[in-house]
């Protein structure tokens, strides 16, 4: 009985030992192998791994690429304006070795990457005006300007094993007390540019209308001088004929006497058919039947 029970003891023993010495690693994750407080062995081939069961310890580190949020804070530009920051950092533990040694947690690499981006920013910012910051300028040369800050904390980030693959910023802000005077500000700059536009639109419209007004003055006198040129040369050419269809004494009586029956033609309209006329006058010998005295 006392040799099954120490069997038994034995086989728990041994399950116990077996499952103390053997570890797993996840393909997004490094694990390191410690003893005593020292690491001995990393990897980040997923599988299966044995260590020295009861004194090695395994320290799991995540690959993935993590984001920490960092907390706006304030800066100070280079003309001296106070602004609130507000951004993000992309990172991954590169070095896990060098992390744990460093840093050890997740925890106070965040702190420290704090630390690293805020310096970087107050240190960029410092570099700028504050109209460099807000202005109506493509965002894409404001990031041209920021693009270095990842690169630099990126650089102080090794140190603790760390890879920054970015820093973007989300937003920057004015503080409450600095806020209503920007927008006065902007709102009176963007009121005196609509102004010259609108003054240098109102100066090309009456140059445009002058120009318009003096080519319309000019083309009416042209048509006027040229009616008048055309009406001169018409009672010119209708006197000439006149003249020569009435070139004798008999011709011009009969005009006379055509004059004479067109008039007595424009009396007779209307209802009334009398007329009075004068009995020395040739159209009153011919209407009466009278000879027209040579």
């Amino acid at each position: 009985m006392k040799k099954w029970i120490l069997i038994a003891v034995v086989v728990v023993l041994l399950i116990i030992v077996a499952a103390n010495s053997v570890f797993t690693v996840r393909e997004d994750e490094y694990a390191c192998t410690v003893r005593f407080s020292k690491i001995i062995d990393t990897t980040s081939d997923a599988g299966i791994h044995t260590k020295v069961p009861f004194v090695d310890s395994v320290k799991y580190f995540s690959r993935a690429t993590q984001l920490y949020d960092i907390p706006p804070s304030e800066v100070l530009t280079s003309d001296k304006q106070n602004m609130t920051v507000d951004c993000y950092v992309l990172w991954q533990i590169a070095d896990p070795l060098r992390f744990y040694q460093t840093l050890g947690s997740t925890t106070v690499a965040e702190q420290r990457l704090d630390a690293l981006t805020y310096n970087e920013l107050k240190t960029v910012m410092g570099t700028l005006a504050q109209a460099d910051i807000i202005n109506m300028d493509d965002a894409y040369l404001r990031n041209d300007i920021y693009s270095g800050i990842a690169t630099n904390v990126n650089e102080l980030a090794q140190t603790y094993g760390i890879h920054v693959e970015d820093v973007k910023i989300k937003q920057f802000d004015l503080p409450e007390s600095n806020l209503n005077a920007v927008y006065s500000r902007m709102i009176s700059e963007r009121n005196q540019i609509a102004e010259k536009f609108a003054a240098d639109g109102n100066y090309d419209a009456s140059i445009i209308r002058n120009d318009v007004d003096k080519q319309v003055n000019i083309l009416i006198s042209n048509a006027q001088a040229e009616a008048a040129k055309l009406e001169a040369e018409g009672e010119a050419e209708y006197m000439r004929l006149l003249a020569e269809a009435y070139d004798s004494a008999d011709k011009r009586d009969f005009y006379e006497f055509t004059l004479a029956l067109d008039a007595l033609k424009q009396s007779l309209t209307g209802s009334e058919k009398t007329v009075i006329l004068d009995g020395n006058s040739t159209l009153a010998q011919l209407l009466s039947g009278a000879s027209v005295a040579e």
